[in-house]
């Protein structure tokens, strides 16, 4: 299945700043907040991604890394293409949904306290190890739901 990028993400801004839409609709009050953490929480550089920037609009759900830039958004809905039946990757403990883009990987989380959504270029290597450098992040902010 192609998706392709548009809302999620990116156009690099000339301030060295990264369009990253925040999640719609708004996520309730007690995703916002473990999000806001989780956020907080993340490194200034992911080995595989590269060095944080800045994205616009300033959001406390979003984040990215590295040039092309690879997107993370705290807070998003439950992903439309999961069903019983999905095959999930696990990466260091954390489940994501893969879904292929026209232009590269999103990867979503399942089973915790928010959905993590990462937007990978097609050019930034692969999706699991980025998603790798997140699982600590993820593991320590984010709780497993049941």
């Amino acid at each position: 299945m192609a998706i392709t990028v548009a809302g999620a993400m990116l156009l690099a801004g000339c301030a060295g700043s990264v369009r990253v839409e925040p999640p719609e609709p708004v996520p309730d009050e007690a995703t916002s907040a473990a999000c806001a953490t989780f956020t907080a929480a993340l490194p200034e550089v992911l080995p595989t991604a590269g060095e944080r920037r800045a994205t616009s609009p300033d959001s406390p759900l979003t984040a990215a890394y590295g040039d092309p830039p690879v997107a993370v958004r705290c807070g998003v809905p439950r992903p439309t293409a999961l069903t019983p039946t999905s095959l999930l990757v696990t990466v260091d403990g954390i489940d994501w949904l893969p879904e292929q883009l026209t232009g590269g990987w999103l990867l979503t989380t399942v089973g915790r306290a928010a959905h993590v959504e990462l937007t990978v270029p097609a050019d930034r290597g692969p999706a699991p190890s980025i998603a790798a450098d997140l699982s600590a992040t993820i593991a320590a902010t984010l709780p497993p739901t049941p």
